[in-house]
């Protein structure tokens, strides 16, 4: 059965679109509504907010690292500038999360080595600042310059920034002294100041660089810029220049630096030259050395390696760490203390068979001088070197005595105002061997400390520091290296007391017998005094690198060379009027007198003889003066 047409109601169609239309209307009202009340919550509302937000990406605060200040020897040579610099820097933040494929991309542009490719990598995982530029290669040609222009588009976050880098113009002349400075280490980061080291990658990491590396890096300024989308600064909108770093004048003396140098001629060993008079150090050389040009923009694995692994040691610094027994060259120092102690006046004689011997013990303790020097008086026992007057003087004086005098001389303990590197030695004690070796002090320890062996150990800086009390009576002055710093000279906050003896006199008689050592008729260095044409005070020692039996002799032949004793040498000059005091030691050099005295009279011939090879008139000494001393 057919089914009915049904008819087609308009009504109800146009009634259905209506209300189709109503909420269609009102869903868009409502959207319209969230979105202007979204717009007036983001601009209204939160204004402050974005606008900074904006400002920021637009506007960036950029750090201007101030220039580190110059280092100058006493007479103006420069010793460390700084160098313009071409440098390749990568922002991690702005290379991306592929930063380490831009890393191959650069090795392969540069054609550079894998070992660069490590290195470039451990430098940008060390600590640093959001958008910090972290420079990755130093000193770039122009060619690797160009190679990177032509394929800057592959490198996003990559620059080529100009910038100074420290220089040493005199390489390895002063790397001991004045040290050099690296890259910033993560330790460092953590404890530098954030602010006023941003946009600074260097420090300070030995000597005068490190001592002074507050004054010498100055404070670090800011500039507003505003980049593009791409981090590219289109303009400048602020800017707060830096202060830079202090210049430092240092007490050294380029000219006797190397002429010390020269001295030792390239044999392994210290020397310290110091003005008795205020404490400047006018030389200080340890051999070997090394060039600290390699450690400014980061040193090679290999280079490193070769420097570590030497056998000649030469990243050591034998100024100041050097532990060496002082030998014979403390003998004037014990001599005063016997003086002054009253043990002993410059009179007393002792008698040397060419040996000592303690009460009630057979033990020989033995003289350099098999066949003993007879009788001996305090002034032949510093000409002679004689071993048996100074050990019945320590074993007189005994060890708490003999060490309390030794400490005023600064043995066992920092001498130096400005060298933080510097070892405090060792002057032994009854509690310090207790302590140590949980045992008692011998009488016998005693004696072999009157003659600079034993447990004693001091430093070449310690010996220089000595022979300058001796020099100038008992003046304290601590050795320093910076005579200025921005023209205003540094100011000792701890000052040692000056060694006040009962008779002033007994300086006089220890420099009477260390004169006698250069120019006396048996003096152990007359050959090297007698070529002199002004006086000298010295004193030669030898320390054991090995001990020698009891009986035996010793017999260089039989020991290997690193294994000789060590070659030391103090002395001051003019006697009468002592303008510099020198420290030497000569490691493996055997003979004090023969192998370290001619170092210290080259390098006092170099500070006090003028052009014509005579005493600068300076240090000459009126006639009336002369007379009138003891």
């Amino acid at each position: 059965m057919p089914q009915p047409i049904r008819i087609k109601d308009h009504e109800r169609d146009a009634r259905l679109v209506r209300k189709r239309v109503v909420v269609g209307a009102v869903a868009i009202v409502l959207l319209v509504c969230v979105l202007i009340s979204r717009l007036y919550f983001l601009q209204v509302i939160q204004y402050e907010y974005h606008s900074t937000l904006s400002e920021n990406n637009r506007v960036h605060v950029q750090p201007i690292p101030p220039t580190r200040g110059l280092i100058f020897d006493r007479n103006g040579v420069i010793i460390a500038d700084n160098r313009p610099s071409f440098s390749l820097t990568m922002t991690r933040e702005r290379a991306g999360a592929e930063w380490r494929g831009l890393l191959d991309v650069i090795v392969e542009v540069l054609e550079l080595s894998p070992d660069d490719r490590k290195l470039f990598e451990k430098r940008m995982r060390q600590g640093r600042r959001p958008f910090e530029p972290v420079p990755i290669l130093f000193e770039l040609s122009e060619e690797q310059i160009a190679r990177i222009a032509v394929n800057q588009f592959r490198l996003p976050g990559v620059e080529v920034v100009a910038q100074l880098v420290r220089h040493y113009p005199l390489g390895e002349h002063f790397a001991h002294s004045v040290g050099y400075v690296g890259r910033i280490n993560e330790a460092e980061l953590k404890v530098l100041d954030p602010i006023n080291y941003s946009g600074t990658h260097h420090i300070g990491k030995t000597g005068i660089e490190r001592f002074y590396e507050a004054e010498l890096h100055g404070q670090v300024g800011y500039e507003e810029v505003e980049t593009n989308a791409r981090g590219r600064v289109s303009r400048v909108l602020k800017r707060t220049d830096p202060l830079p770093g202090k210049d430092i004048r240092l007490t050294l003396d380029v000219q006797l630096q190397k002429a010390a140098e020269a001295a030792l001629a390239g044999r392994r060993g210290a020397v310290v030259a110091l003005d008795p008079n205020n404490g400047d150090v006018l030389a200080m050389v340890s051999q070997p050395s090394f060039n600290p040009n390699l450690f400014v923009t980061g040193i090679g694995f290999k280079a490193y390696a070769e420097l570590r692994d030497s056998i000649d040691r030469p990243l050591f610094n034998r100024v100041l760490r050097g532990l060496y027994p002082p030998g014979s060259t403390i003998k004037p120092a014990v001599a005063v203390a016997g003086l002054d102690s009253g043990v002993v006046t410059g009179a007393t004689r002792v008698f040397d068979p060419g040996f000592y011997q303690l009460p009630n013990y057979e033990h020989k303790y033995r003289n350099w001088n098999r066949t003993g020097d007879g009788w001996v008086n305090m002034e032949m026992a510093i000409m002679r070197s004689n071993d048996t007057y100074f050990y019945d003087l320590a074993h007189k004086l005994g060890v708490d005595r003999l060490g309390k005098y030794l400490g005023q001389f600064g043995i066992g303990q920092k001498v130096s105002l400005d060298m933080f590197e510097e070892s405090a030695g060792l002057m032994p004690s009854r509690e310090w061997k207790r302590a140590r070796y949980r045992q008692a002090w011998y009488p016998g320890e005693t004696l072999i400390l009157g003659i600079g062996q034993g447990y004693m150990q001091t430093t070449p800086l310690q010996l220089a520091q000595v022979t300058a009390l001796l020099a100038n009576q008992g003046k304290w002055y601590r050795p320093h290296l910076a005579k200025d710093v921005g023209g205003v000279a540094p100011v000792d906050p701890s000052p040692l007391p000056d060694i006040r003896l009962h008779d002033p006199r007994s300086w006089q008689q220890a420099s009477n017998g260390m004169q006698q050592v250069m120019h006396g008729a048996r003096g152990t260095a007359r050959k090297v005094g007698d070529s002199a044409v002004y006086r000298i005070a010295g004193k030669s020692g030898t320390a054991q690198v090995v001990a020698i039996k009891q009986g035996e002799k010793y017999d260089r032949s039989k020991v290997q060379e690193r294994h000789r004793d060590h070659a030391l040498f103090i002395g001051f000059a003019p006697a009468d009027k002592p303008q510099i005091a020198v420290a030497v030691m000569v490691e493996n050099g055997e003979s004090g007198s023969g192998v370290a005295a001619p170092v210290v009279k080259q390098v006092l011939d170099a500070w006090l003889l003028g052009p014509d090879g005579q005493l600068k008139a300076e240090y000459r000494v009126p006639v009336s003066d002369v007379s009138s001393q003891p």
